[in-house]
């Protein structure tokens, strides 16, 4: 009888002493052993970036399916179960890998590797792309995992567009504490000769760093937003416009003006990697139905949700850095105009995580915030931790033992209005927030 995924990831954690170690040596060597995989995928679309790879994945996504194409995606973190970050492609919608494959891909890796060093993230980003190259489709869209230029996905020569979402500081460990430093490394998935598309960037120094190193290895064409293509919101519809066209879109589903750019990204990545010619339908129809667990996501049912008050609104998200967090705010404040209600914050957060960078973003805006463990997470901030970093930004603040504490605090005050309550903090706490809802992806 064949292991389980579960049991092969956990002898996957045994071959390498160190969390992370960013390196493309490891899993060249296995991609030899099985024959490169990576030379037999379809079109590749890559993307890196600190924020909005999902988002601009999902809308991608959600684009090349209503046209009628079967896509390949590979995201991480997982929220739930591990089979999330492998979604083989299929004609009228992909699915997660089957755990049957799953392991048996696993299983394959752990052979062909034979004991030698190699990480979790690159052994199954290998047996990732082994899948991906013996399932047919019409293109995979691959996320970096962490940084670009010696991520484990950077093993593709010439993808069919290499896209960077914008740019902010997390990682510093690993990519260094300044915004050059980060964009360097992210810039370094753009390939000689293939189409680079650059969104729209929160700072200037990033934008540079991005443009000077896409022309520098001869990418192109090269594709910069707010310069090449561009996006805004006029009469609650989305207009997207490049120098060959210009589409009249619905506003998409994902919440928050954020999306506007990641789905104006999503638009010039697939044209820009010749999908085109889809047709002005299926990015409506994309648009329109797009999903992104976990990010913005209103939960109307479940466990949870039944928990709030009458009219009151529960909210997830996953974001987690400083720039998440002021998106996020950004977003609630938009909430906030067209339905003024008051907002609380249940967070949890990483200690590897900047708190106080997040949190200072709500100061103003949310009412008060009432912090959470995550349970299962050995660095997680103790709940009594981020209560007073909250306090200390500002913020009115308490702590809970539990999501479902809160909440269950939260339904016994009394509010001069139904509150929107907010969870967020990390994606780990999306995952168990999920779960607890019983509303995990599909």
């Amino acid at each position: 009888m064949m292991d389980s995924s579960d049991a092969l990831m956990a002898r996957f954690l045994a071959l390498h002493p160190r969390t992370i170690d960013l390196s493309l040596g490891r899993i060249e060597r296995l991609l030899e052993k099985l024959g490169h995989p990576e030379r037999r995928l379809p079109p590749v679309i890559h993307v890196a970036g600190t924020n909005g790879k999902g988002s601009t994945i999902a809308f991608m996504r959600a684009i090349l399916e209503a046209g009628g194409l079967a896509a390949h995606v590979y995201t991480s973190p997982h929220l739930v179960r591990f089979h999330e970050r492998i979604r083989l492609g299929a004609i009228g919608g992909g699915v997660f890998v089957p755990e049957e494959q799953l392991a048996d891909a696993f299983s394959r890796c752990e052979t062909a590797n034979d004991g030698d060093p190699i990480t979790v993230f690159e052994i199954t980003t290998a047996a990732a792309l082994l899948l991906f190259s013996e399932a047919p489709a019409d293109v995979l869209l691959l996320e970096v995992g962490l940084g670009g230029r010696v991520d484990a996905t950077n093993v593709i020569d010439r993808p069919a567009c290499a896209v960077v979402t914008p740019i902010g500081r997390d990682h510093a460990e690993y990519l260094g504490d300044t915004l050059e430093s980060v964009a360097t490394e992210k810039a370094g998935i753009f390939k000689r000769g293939c189409p680079a598309v650059i969104a729209a960037q929160d700072y200037a120094q990033a934008d540079s760093v991005l443009c000077r190193r896409a022309e520098a290895v001869g990418a192109g064409p090269i594709f910069v937003g707010n310069q090449d293509f561009s996006v805004h919101e006029e009469s609650g519809r989305l207009v997207y416009q490049d120098e060959r066209e210009l589409f009249d879109l619905p506003r998409p589903r994902l919440a928050g003006r954020h999306q506007l750019t990641n789905a104006g990204t999503a638009i010039a990545a697939l044209r820009a990697a010749g999908f085109g010619d889809l047709g002005s339908a299926a990015f409506e129809t994309g648009l329109r139905r797009v999903e992104w667990p976990g990010r913005l996501q209103r939960l109307t049912k479940g466990h949870l949700a039944e928990m709030m008050p009458k009219d009151a609104e529960l909210w997830l998200d996953g974001g987690h850095n400083a720039d998440g967090g002021r998106i996020l705010a950004a977003a609630m404040a938009d909430l906030g105009e067209r339905s003024d209600v008051p907002l609380v914050l249940v967070v949890g957060l990483l200690g590897t995580k900047d708190a106080e960078g997040f949190l200072k973003n709500f100061v103003g805006l949310a009412r008060s915030l009432i912090a959470v463990p995550i349970a299962g997470q050995l660095a997680a901030r103790p709940a009594e931790e981020v209560e007073r970093i909250a306090q200390g930004v500002g913020l009115m603040a308490e702590s809970a033992s539990s999501v479902e504490a809160a909440l269950a605090s939260l339904a016994a005050t009394v509010f001069e209005k139904p509150p929107r309550v907010l969870i967020c903090g990390s994606l780990y706490l999306a995952g168990a927030v999920l779960t607890a809802n019983g509303t995990i992806p599909t």
